[in-house]
């Protein structure tokens, strides 16, 4: 563990017969070296002692759900928002059949994680084509609308908004392309329960808001559809539905955006072969 900036001074030992500032020789201090000494060993035991309090809810409160012990509802921590941090607790290791993950807690911290995840689902290049897009549907949408749903969705990634992007009537990149479409979320929070007005809503429906950045784009030489990044917030009805959250509905809208930084932007093949060695993340609280 690396001491931050409450650590001791650093100290430059100097080496014997060595005179600084002009002044007489230096002379070994070995009073000042054990208390520099003692002061790291007390700093390391307050930092470990510090790390490994936490807030971490009782076992009493979690559940197992999906093969995974979850966690309870996270602490509060005064009047500021609470970080998207792991809780230590071991997090779901269920997988639906699209390959999403499954079997999350039913609390607060549960639909926050469920949220995230379905982000991320949502904004991948498996949207773009028929079969996929119907498999991630089905598993984390609630079962009174998915199949409405899917013709719905049928409609918006056809025609038009494929070749908008330039893909092919399937949904695929054309020869010697590579389409990238990856969401990342940055953060969560519950604003209220489906319906129910503000607060954390009850049991079994919460709202989740899930600030992502995204990148979307064809990656190859000569395209007209260079990779870019967006910022954007998307906010999930959900519902406990059948021993797991599900969406019942879904928005999204632009921001918060940051300042952009003066990067040097990346090749096409570059960003291609990042995509393509750089796995995507599952999330869980």
């Amino acid at each position: 563990m690396s001491l931050g900036q409450d650590g001791p001074p650093t100290r430059t030992r100097m080496p014997e017969g060595h005179t600084a500032h002009g002044g007489g020789t230096r002379r070994p201090q070995p009073r000042r070296a054990l208390v520099t000494v003692v002061g790291i060993v007390v700093l390391l035991i307050a930092a470990l002692a510090f790390a490994n309090r936490g807030d971490h809810p009782s076992s009493a409160n979690g559940s197992t759900s999906g093969g995974g012990t979850s966690g309870g509802s996270t602490g509060t921590r005064g009047s500021g928002a609470a970080p998207t941090a792991p809780t230590g607790l071991k997090p779901v290791d269920g997988k639906s059949g699209a390959g999403i993950p499954a079997g999350f807690a039913h609390t607060e911290q549960g639909a926050q994680s469920a949220a995230a995840n379905y982000a991320v689902a949502l904004g991948s290049a498996d949207m773009f084509v028929a079969d996929r897009r119907h498999r991630i549907v089905g598993a984390i949408y609630d079962t009174s609308v998915a199949a409405g749903l899917q013709a719905d969705l049928d409609r918006a990634y056809s025609g038009a908004a494929l070749k908008n992007l330039g893909l092919t009537a399937d949904g695929t990149a054309p020869a010697g392309f590579t389409f990238v479409s990856r969401t990342v979320p940055i953060g969560t929070k519950v604003t209220s329960g489906a319906g129910s007005g503000s607060g954390s809503g009850s049991a079994d429906a919460k709202t989740v808001e899930v600030w992502c950045t995204d990148l979307v784009g064809l990656a190859g030489s000569g395209s007209t559809k260079p990779v870019s990044t967006a910022w954007f917030t998307i906010t999930e009805q959900l519902v406990w539905s059948n021993g797991d959250w599900k969406i019942r509905s879904s928005s999204q809208k632009d921001g918060p955006a940051p300042v952009a930084a003066d990067n040097q932007a990346a090749s096409a093949d570059e960003i291609a072969g990042a995509v393509r060695d750089y796995g995507g993340f599952t999330y869980a609280r």
